[in-house]
């Protein structure tokens, strides 16, 4: 709001120039150094002081005359992201362009070349005049397959029956086999659960238990043993509730079980401030949304258009009323706010069970 803009060298004279960062050219009077040595009212970073060679990093900086980058982030010679105003221009960015087919490059060991990826990898060792290393011997393969698809090691008898199958097909059925283990969704759903930012309780605060998130990690690991298709397993995770039963009638409980996704995550239950409690819940959500399934931060548009990617605050927004709209919580009224449980029966099976 003070028009302070760091992403470039004018925007930085500027705020140097008003008196905000330097205050003088003699570094005894810039208001930054005082702040950053704990010498006045403003003390940064509040949270501990920087160690004496940071500060007498920034004090020879500001001794040569504050020197600045000239480029604007992302411009060739940056490190980040293009800052702007125009999201036109940023949607541009090589990460917002529909993805297209590419044409594997021509090598010259086309006979070590088994699919398409091979060849982008072998191009480039070409290039660099190197040898693809040599095919791992049967037991080595077979490790590493066992423990990347199921996170085990293979068995005795495992290894026995590999090293005694000389067919063709005989890794292949070894792939086969792993996928279809109940422990190859046991070891990948736990890297969604991951972006998930799965846990047992809500954290923060008084840190209360999720009594019911057991139910989504069953959902993810069956997700991945089923191989589900992933449109359908977004679809279900974000809009499941709303998603209609594979039999008309019926509660379609494992939608309702996968927008556990949106239920979880740090809550601030006890939080006094209610109308606060709940818009950072909706906050939560929206970031793990763009984190999970766009690769974005869309949570930085909460407070203004986003600098670095074309997420205006409009945006957000029109999302936040989305999330807004869903139910959160059983009641807000109280000191300790309670967690919502939706039913998985019937509404009538439901209301039998509270009236008992």
């Amino acid at each position: 709001m003070a028009g302070l803009d760091l992403s470039s060298a004018a925007g930085f004279q500027k705020g140097a120039d008003s008196g905000v960062l330097i205050s003088g050219s003699d570094p005894a009077e810039s208001r930054l150094l005082r702040a950053i040595g704990y010498e006045s009212r403003i003390k940064m970073p509040p949270t501990g002081k920087l160690r004496e060679e940071e500060i007498a990093a920034v004090r020879e900086w500001l001794r040569m005359g504050s020197p600045w980058p000239e480029e604007k982030a992302g411009e060739p010679g940056a490190t980040r992201g293009k800052p702007s105003s125009d999201l036109t221009e940023q949607r541009k960015f090589w990460s917002f362009q529909p993805v297209r087919k590419v044409t594997p490059p021509d090598v010259r060991n086309r006979a070590w070349v088994k699919n398409p990826i091979d060849a982008f990898v072998l191009v480039r060792l070409e290039q660099k005049n190197l040898q693809p290393a040599p095919p791992a011997d049967k037991v080595t393969l077979l490790r590493r397959a066992t423990y990347d698809l199921t996170g085990l090691p293979p068995t005795e008898a495992e290894i026995r029956n590999f090293l005694g199958d000389a067919s063709p097909q005989a890794f292949a059925r070894v792939v086969d086999r792993l996928i279809d283990s109940p422990r190859y969704g046991e070891r990948w759903g736990r890297h969604w659960m991951d972006v998930a930012r799965y846990a047992d309780s809500t954290g923060a605060d008084e840190d209360h238990r999720y009594p019911y998130a057991w139910r989504y990690r069953d959902y993810v690991i069956d997700s991945f043993n089923r191989d589900v298709p992933y449109d359908r397993f977004v679809r279900e995770q974000v809009a499941g509730d709303l998603l209609p039963a594979d039999n008309v009638g019926e509660v379609n409980v494992r939608g309702l079980v996968a927008t556990g996704f949106l239920a979880l995550g740090p809550k601030l239950i006890a939080e006094q401030d209610k109308v606060k409690m709940f818009y950072d819940i909706v906050d939560e959500q929206i970031d793990v949304t763009g984190r999970a399934f766009l690769g974005l931060t869309i949570a930085c548009a909460r407070c203004h258009d986003h600098k670095f990617d074309p997420i205006s605050t409009k945006d957000y927004y029109s999302l936040a009323s989305i999330f807004a709209s869903s139910k959160q919580l059983a009641k807000v009224e109280e000191h300790v706010s309670e967690l919502y449980f939706a039913p998985l029966v019937s509404k009538d099976v439901a209301d039998r069970y509270e009236a008992h």
